[in-house]
């Protein structure tokens, strides 16, 4: 392997972003949705597929995310979600972040509960 790609695995994110429609067709394959976002904000609106596995309580424990699955992580906005989906990427899960998180989710139109 040469320098350029070395530097280019060095520097490559372990998991992949992804949009709203990405996400939607993901989970219809049977991909686990994880919303990390804090309680607060869980109870402002959620999608009604996602489980509520907040950023903090992720980085002590995966359980009950199973690591058969592709994980896609969800948040306000996609910055909580691109460290839930590095930190699963690095626990071996095939794991996704949302682009833009729930305000892309709303703004698709998708359903909010």
């Amino acid at each position: 392997m040469g320098l350029i790609d070395s530097l280019k695995k060095a520097f490559s994110k372990p998991y992949k972003t992804i949009s709203v429609a990405q996400a939607k067709d993901l989970l219809g394959s049977g991909a686990t949705l994880i919303d990390v976002r804090s309680a607060q904000e869980w109870r402002t609106g959620r999608a009604p597929q996602a489980k509520h596995v907040p950023l903090d309580r992720l980085q002590g424990s995966t359980a009950g995310i199973q690591e058969t699955r592709p994980v896609i992580a969800v948040c306000a906005s996609g910055v909580r979600s691109a460290s839930a989906a590095r930190l699963l990427a690095a626990k071996g899960y095939d794991a996704y972040s949302v682009r833009g998180g729930m305000a892309a989710w709303r703004q698709a139109g998708e359903p909010v509960r």
